[in-house]
């Protein structure tokens, strides 16, 4: 079983969006979760277009990367979703075999009308989407090579 973090600022939207769809598509060789070193409280846009999905992340609460690291929870892979600008915000957690960075917008920062802001949205959640369907195949391949530069990230 691999075990993976994904971890972005709040835990509010790309790390909840991406623990949710590796939980979906893993097949049960995957044991997802999510936190964040800010953690706040969920996107509600991103409940919305997760929800299109058929993902109800209406009643998910964030979490904490620290707490998790202090329950002594350890993984053999964590990746940060955190933009650039912000991965160097982002806690190394100890223990890793793996440390992956793999960036993507911030849903939070995103602008405009509802319709315009849930559009920017669902391009972040399949660019998420098409992501970890290509990490679980990367990790069923072997996990061989960096994997940021595998998907052009």
């Amino acid at each position: 079983m691999e075990k993976v973090l994904f971890i972005c600022v709040h835990n509010s939207a790309r790390s909840q969006m991406a623990e949710a769809y590796l939980n979906m598509f893993g097949q049960g060789g995957f044991q997802a979760e999510s936190a964040g070193f800010e953690p706040t409280t969920i996107n509600p846009l991103v409940v919305e277009v997760m929800k299109e999905e058929g993902v109800d992340l209406s009643g998910k609460g964030t979490r904490s990367a620290f707490d998790l690291f202090r329950q002594g929870r350890m993984y053999s892979h964590v990746i940060t979703v955190c933009s650039d600008g912000d991965e160097a915000q982002c806690p190394i957690y100890p223990g890793v075999v793996n440390r992956i960075h793999i960036p993507f917008a911030d849903p939070a920062k995103v602008q405009g009308t509802h319709d315009e802001k849930l559009a920017q949205i669902r391009k972040i959640r399949d660019e998420i989407k098409a992501a970890v369907k290509e990490f679980v195949a990367w990790v069923n391949e072997g996990a061989q090579g960096d994997f940021a530069k595998r998907i052009g990230r």
